[in-house]
């Protein structure tokens, strides 16, 4: 089964309606509801946008990613849920020079499992992921942003700087990674 963990991204319903119209079985918890020890019965993740940033919800996200990474389960991390896998994995975060926001084609540069080409997609950020450890490499870009979906170099366990609950092409993304 897939967890979802809403860390209060005003687009983690956006991310639930998609689940449900598409019948897919799923769990959705509020981070600070997220039991680490009954993750064993996750075999897949999405950890959600937020909108504040809070050490708590930084701590509990990065446990899961390290789950994830142990226990080789998929994992997708949208926004924060990206830049908190960046930071996890050795990477770094910066504040944006301006928020971005709004609809923005990303160009795929690496051949991968959840998308090709140029796909459309919606932006909302004010940090972005700015340099990527060593477990990380970048697969995407756009004019606004260098890193826009990065890839574990061996997991299925991807992050995204847009918000692909929010786009036709996203939500392609998505239900791709949950075929992995």
């Amino acid at each position: 089964m897939l967890l979802v963990v809403d860390n209060g991204s005003i687009y983690t319903k956006n991310l639930i309606d998609f689940l449900s119209d598409k019948k897919i079985e799923f769990a959705s918890q509020k981070v600070d509801q997220v039991s680490l020890p009954d993750m064993e019965k996750f075999h897949s993740f999405i950890l959600s946008g937020r909108r504040a940033n809070d050490r708590k919800i930084n701590a509990i996200n990065s446990k899961i990613i390290k789950h994830a990474v142990s226990e080789k389960k998929p994992l997708l991390g949208i926004c924060y849920g990206a830049e908190i896998l960046a930071i996890t994995l050795g990477g770094t975060i910066k504040k944006s020079s301006k928020h971005v926001k709004g609809e923005e084609t990303v160009t795929v540069e690496s051949q991968n499992k959840l998308c090709s080409g140029e796909i459309g997609v919606t932006e909302s950020h004010k940090y972005e992921i700015s340099q990527l450890g060593t477990e990380l490499h970048n697969l995407a870009s756009s004019k606004s942003c260098k890193y826009e979906i990065v890839k574990h170099n061996n997991l299925n366990i991807f992050g995204t700087q847009f918000h692909p609950e929010m786009s036709t092409d996203g939500q392609n993304m998505i239900e791709a990674f949950l075929s992995l």
